[in-house]
């Protein structure tokens, strides 16, 4: 699982037929600072997160388990909004 700051939305009208009503999301991958790793992957939303939000992605095989995208051609998927994030 990594962190992820959505930075924005993605429209694909054409695009895999199984991807029709999947909300696909642009995102930076972030260090537990806040720091972009990562920048503009797009990931497959499951839990309604918006731009701003901080979020928990799952990658790979895992990033097709969850409710609403199971066995789709994703390779990230958003599957919690994080509320609060603290670094010790």
């Amino acid at each position: 699982m990594k962190i992820a700051r959505i930075t924005g939305l993605m429209t694909a009208t054409v695009k895999d037929m199984k991807l029709n009503g999947v909300k696909l999301l642009v995102a930076d991958i972030e260090d537990g600072l806040g720091n972009p790793l990562e920048s503009s992957v797009v990931v497959a939303d499951t839990c309604g997160a918006g731009v701003g939000e901080l979020v928990l992605v799952t990658t790979g095989s895992a990033a097709r388990l969850p409710d609403g995208i199971a066995g789709l051609p994703v390779d990230l998927a958003t599957i919690a909004v994080i509320d609060h994030l603290d670094i010790a």
